[in-house]
This record gives C-alpha cells, sequence and structure tokens, in this order.
C-alpha cells in the first residue's frame, strides 16, 4: 500500500511542479520490427512497461503474460514495449526470425524494436541513461521497466518476476489510477 501511495503523489507532485526525473529522453528513438521507429516521446502520458527479450530463453513464455497485460490494460494507456536483444546470445538471427516466431508462436501485437543492444559500451542511449541514472542494468532476458506517465522509471523488475505478478499489476493499476 505505501508503495501504490508512493506512486500516486510522485506522479502527482510531478504534474503539479512540472518536472521528472525521467530516464526516457526526447531523442530516444528504436528501430521498429514492423518498419519505421518508436520513440518513447510518442508515448507521453502514458505508463510504458519496456521489456528486453530473446526468442530463445528460458524465460520466453513471459511473452503471453505480456500480451496478455497489453490486452488488459492497453484501453487504460498502458503501452508493453518489447526491446529483442542477443546481449545474452539468446536471440535469434535476424528481425524478420524475431517478428515471425512472437506472431506465429505467441501473436504478439505489442509495439516491437529490431534487435538491439542493451549492455556495455554500444547500448542504446536508454539503456545507458538507465545505467548511469537508476544503476539498473539488465542481467539477463526479460527485465522490466516501468515509466509512468512522465517517463520517469517507477520500478524495475528481474527476469523471475512474471509480468503478470501482483507487484507489477499493483504498480501499473496505481499509475492508471493516479491523475493525468
Amino acid at each position: 500500500m505505501r508503495r501504490v501511495i508512493g506512486v500516486i503523489m510522485a506522479a502527482t507532485l510531478s504534474m503539479i511542479v512540472g518536472t521528472s526525473t525521467a530516464v526516457a529522453a526526447p531523442e530516444d528513438v528504436f528501430d521498429s520490427i514492423d518498419g519505421g521507429s518508436i520513440r518513447l516521446d510518442d508515448f507521453a502520458g502514458h505508463p510504458v512497461l519496456v521489456v528486453n527479450t530473446a526468442s530463445m530463453c528460458a524465460f520466453t513464455p513471459q511473452y503471453d503474460a505480456l500480451q496478455g497485460l497489453y490486452d488488459t490494460y492497453r484501453d487504460q494507456g498502458l503501452v508493453v514495449l518489447a526491446i529483442p536483444s542477443d546481449d545474452f546470445a539468446q536471440e535469434l538471427e535476424t528481425d524478420e526470425e524475431v517478428k515471425a516466431f512472437c506472431g506465429m508462436v505467441f501473436g504478439l501485437d505489442i509495439p516491437m524494436t529490431t534487435i538491439t543492444t542493451i549492455t556495455g559500451q554500444d547500448a542504446h542511449p536508454f539503456f545507458v541513461r538507465l545505467r548511469e541514472d537508476e544503476g539498473f542494468v539488465p542481467a539477463w532476458n526479460f527485465n522490466k521497466v516501468l515509466l509512468d506517465r512522465s517517463g520517469a522509471v517507477v520500478e524495475t523488475y528481474g527476469s523471475m518476476v512474471t509480468p503478470t505478478s501482483r507487484v507489477i499489476v499493483r504498480d501499473i493499476e496505481a499509475i492508471l489510477a493516479a491523475p493525468g
């Protein structure tokens, strides 16, 4: 309960003061697996669950839960963004293979980027800022980062925390319930 109240208070304070410690920056642009680009600032005003994914990982069945979470909360504004990565050597070879696999096996329609580097010196700028500002580096596939409506990090979750876990759902519902 304390965490929910804290999320609501932070979101309200951010709206009143007009400040944010957002890790997502306007220049955060990812290549979309469907072509074109995905800009995090296009999701301003919406909570976003960012998940680094891999098609050949023991956690890959979490795609079902990610889609379920998106289906449940998308009409309220939730965005679930999958970021395939081969940083842990468990992704398919090409973006086309990833897209086909996720579509055929899981029926995904969540936004998805192309295969992206998330760790090390070549990490995408979003993950560099996440490391620098939050001290968070994905330790494995299916780590999750919840951003509030202003792009500020609400919480990070490891691979073992499923997308529909009580803690993630509680945090998402708190953001959705907050004014904004």
